[in-house]
């Protein structure tokens, strides 16, 4: 069944109630599920791309960082080594970086296409509910990924390790845990709403290479933040880096024994980021589709 078969299945839906979209508050709300339903039931067809896209670079990467270094006696986490193993270390920025791009890749790449060949846009802005709420769809469905990545990728960082070298992993604030997650997962999404929307689809791949890969190997994923102490001029310099204060919130929250930014600043950063991400995505959303 084709992406407009499963959309069609969702006007059926709402046509066949006319008047539902009018009658109070709960209209626009029901075919906003609609629409995320919809959106859920291609990923469930989809699960088995949805968890190897998700889990093969956290798992290559806590195989070759946390099992065959150990194992092998060479640099980052070998056995002796003195401090937190590596593997404690990797779990919140790997839990963080699939977070973050899964938001970005659930969102933008079937943006991109539904903008350019599919046109499957047109057939969503039909829905009886505003152009922003449209836009609002796509980033709650990213959303939803973004937090079911991280439950898949959690265990593995968790249980991939050579002997001895087992992450030191408490959640010490269950509270600042799920809020972290949900900004995390919201500012991905966002992120994700923007690229499909502004860029042109041809220069994706260049985006990827260009934004994507730097943030990543800047975001604080394979070392706390506070290490970055004898280089000060890039220690500031990472601080545009979105995924900086994800990796740094997961840590307070999932490694308490490691150095980490304060609660004040990683939180206050993530709100106010998402917020004005998402208002920014979606206000250039509806340009592009008005337009």
């Amino acid at each position: 069944m084709s992406p407009r078969d499963d959309h069609a299945e969702v006007a059926t839906a709402t046509s066949g109630t006319p008047g539902a979209a009018q009658r109070g508050n709960t209209g626009p709300v029901w075919v906003l599920g609609m629409l995320l339903l919809r959106d859920l039931r291609v990923l469930t067809r989809d699960l088995g791309q949805f968890i190897l896209r998700t889990v093969m670079q956290p798992l290559l990467f806590t195989f070759v960082f946390a099992y065959v270094f150990p194992k092998i006696g060479q640099g980052i986490g070998a056995v002796g080594h003195a401090g937190p193993s590596f593997a404690t270390i990797l779990v919140p920025g790997l839990v963080a970086v699939a977070i973050n791009f899964q938001g970005i890749q659930a969102v933008a790449l079937p943006l991109v296409q539904e903008f350019s060949y599919t046109k499957e846009i047109e057939d969503r802005i039909l829905a009886p509910v505003p152009v922003w709420m449209v836009g609002l769809e796509k980033i709650l469905s990213g959303v939803i990924q973004s937090i079911v990545a991280a439950a898949v990728v959690f265990p593995i960082v968790l249980l991939v390790h050579a002997k001895g070298q087992a992450p030191e992993v408490h959640v010490a604030s269950w509270p600042l845990f799920l809020v972290v997650v949900l900004l995390a997962s919201f500012l991905g999404a966002s992120f994700g709403l923007l690229i499909g929307t502004t860029f042109d689809p041809r220069k994706l791949p260049l985006l990827f290479s260009l934004i994507v890969i730097p943030i990543t190997f800047l975001g604080c994923i394979y070392y706390p933040w506070a290490t970055l102490s004898p280089i000060p001029w890039l220690k500031y310099a990472v601080l545009v880096n979105p995924l900086v204060y994800m990796s740094e919130g997961l840590r307070a929250a999932l490694t308490p024994s490691l150095p980490h930014m304060p609660e004040a600043a990683f939180l206050s950063v993530l709100s106010v980021g998402t917020l004005a991400m998402a208002l920014l995505a979606l206000r250039m959303f509806h340009r592009r589709v008005v337009d």
